[in-house]
């Protein structure tokens, strides 16, 4: 049965077995450096020193902002 994740807005669907296991393993599949990255999962934010220890489920809600140099 397939997975699902939706992160800012946009519904990200796995395979069983697929689904990134933390926050941490998603910021890595989606190539963002956690330094650059505010996350909120279900509505909290996670402190980044969290990040790797954050679980990820079948359903949650993310959003990542993220911080670029520059104006």
């Amino acid at each position: 049965m397939a997975k699902r994740l939706t992160v800012n807005g946009i519904e990200k669907v796995y395979a069983a077995g697929a689904l990134p296991a933390t926050l941490a393993d998603l910021l890595a599949e989606m190539n963002i450096d956690q330094a650059t990255v505010v996350a909120e999962v279900d509505g909290r934010i996670v402190p980044r020193e969290a990040f790797a220890t954050t679980a990820l489920a079948d359903g949650m809600t993310l959003e990542l902002v993220r911080f670029v140099p520059g104006g």
